[in-house]
């Protein structure tokens, strides 16, 4: 836990799975925390302008009055300040790490964008095309965990790490898309490795604490989608 006049504070917003994976990582190694919801879709404190002004964004980790923004970022905060304490989230081998952080800013940057297009597309076509790069994307991240884990039951191996919980905070967004467009994305028959994972990941008690329902994070969808289409609809 954190030490005598270590505060440490999140700024968070309930359905972002960037800030699960800061919570997520807190809860592994026990530090205590303060944790602040923004609604930064609907408006954005001052507090938040103040401790992120670049990016305007949540997660931001307050630490001993200092801000820490982006969610990997913070991910490798807590685990260089907090070593020793709870489960290492990176792996120690300096080639593991980088391969953990290649496939982090994939996920980032690739699967999870193409996988949220399903919910925004316009067309069918647009839609098909999003389902492809969802599918191709797991594909790569099928193959990437059989040769990360060795067998074993995580990206980290025998426990949860940096790449677990970059991915696994996505599951829960993951749920919803399928359920918005009633398309089954980590398929057992597809992605058998995958499924399995997100199971083990999903039953983590810490983690089935965190997740938001899916019907919960259904209705925030429609609500953001509501505001947006008001907004542009007004211009």
């Amino acid at each position: 836990m954190a030490g005598s006049g270590d505060k440490v504070t999140l700024l968070a917003e309930w359905p972002s799975p960037y800030v699960h994976r800061a919570q997520i990582a807190l809860e592994l190694k026990g530090v205590s925390y303060e944790y602040l919801e923004q609604e930064v879709w609907v408006n954005k404190s001052e507090l938040l302008l103040k401790y992120n002004p670049v990016h305007k964004k949540v997660p931001v980790l307050i630490h001993k009055g200092r801000p820490i923004c982006e969610s990997t970022i913070i991910l490798q905060y807590i685990d260089e300040v907090w070593a020793g304490i709870g489960p290492s989230i990176l792996p120690s081998d300096p080639y593991e790490r980088a391969v953990a952080r290649f496939w982090a800013s994939y996920v980032d940057e690739k699967w999870f964008p193409s996988s949220t297009k399903i919910m925004k597309a316009k067309t069918e076509e647009e839609k098909a095309e999003a389902v492809e790069q969802s599918l191709t994307g797991l594909n790569l991240l099928e193959e990437a965990y059989e040769k990360s884990s060795k067998g074993k039951p995580f990206f980290g191996g025998d426990n949860v790490g940096y790449l677990d919980i970059v991915f696994g905070s996505a599951l829960c967004w993951e749920k919803t898309i399928e359920k918005i467009s009633g398309i089954k994305l980590i398929d057992e028959t597809k992605f058998p490795l995958l499924a399995a994972w997100a199971q083990r990941f999903s039953a983590i008690t810490i983690v089935k604490e965190l997740t938001p329902e899916t019907n919960k994070l259904v209705e925030f969808w429609k609500e953001l989608q509501a505001i947006r289409n008001a907004n542009t609809s007004g211009n």
